[in-house]
């Protein structure tokens, strides 16, 4: 059976060149345009996962979101205008499985779907090569080897994998891996992102497992 998604956004045009390229790709795409029928909808359909726009009439994407999460477990993008208002969207701590700024081509958001869908679905299978954290030794494996990371690296490393698909910002990052309010740059952060990144590839070359999202942050993606 394909995978259903609701499309909700009250751009008609976009919506319905989203749901012809979703279609193509052999999904089940439906569109609403209005935030306040999107709960009625999801309880009386399947729906695999929900593409949520942030500005909508009736109710906006962001109440929609908080209700669908606390009353069940479809996969939510969020799609916003505005590069900056993720940063506020990870501070509330909606629990959208990801995020997506306008404007977008509509293959990058067939991709984030497919991104969402696969790791919600086969989250609970462990591959051979999976990532293996020891806190007492603070120790890092890829696949058995050992990533050889330091203390902060390895904290860092072991907040992104905490959830992965989930976007965190600089400072979020920050305030995890410094727990005695330092104060710490964003370049510091991507320093430490960039020798992490070098030690999987040293490991495993061409497998990126931290993934950047521009002007935002870092997410891990296994």
């Amino acid at each position: 059976m394909a995978e259903r998604i609701l499309i909700v956004e009250d751009e008609e045009k976009l919506a319905g060149l989203l749901r012809d390229y979703l279609a193509q790709e052999g999904y089940e795409a439906s569109v609403l345009h209005r935030g306040d029928e999107v709960e009625a909808w999801v309880r009386s359909h399947p729906t695999d996962l929900v593409l949520l726009d942030l500005m909508l009439p009736g109710k906006s994407g962001l109440e929609v979101c908080k209700a669908l999460r606390a009353a069940s477990e479809v996969s939510i993008i969020m799609v916003t205008a505005r590069i900056d208002e993720v940063d506020r969207l990870l501070g509330l701590g909606l629990g959208a499985d990801d995020y997506i700024c306008k404007p977008f081509s509509p293959r990058e958001v067939v991709a984030r779907v497919k991104a969402v869908l696969r790791r919600t679905k086969h989250g609970s299978e462990v591959p051979e090569t999976s990532l293996k954290l020891d806190d007492a030794a603070f120790k890092a494996t890829l696949g058995g080897k050992d990533l050889g990371l330091t203390a902060i690296e390895y904290q860092l490393l072991k907040v992104l994998a905490a959830h992965p698909g989930r976007i965190y910002t600089r400072d979020q990052l920050i305030d995890a891996m410094y727990r005695d309010e330092r104060v710490v740059s964003d370049r510091t952060v991507d320093s430490h992102i960039k020798k992490i990144r070098r030690k999987i590839a040293a490991l495993e070359p061409g497998r990126e497992l931290i993934q950047s999202l521009y002007g935002v942050g870092y997410k891990y993606e296994p």
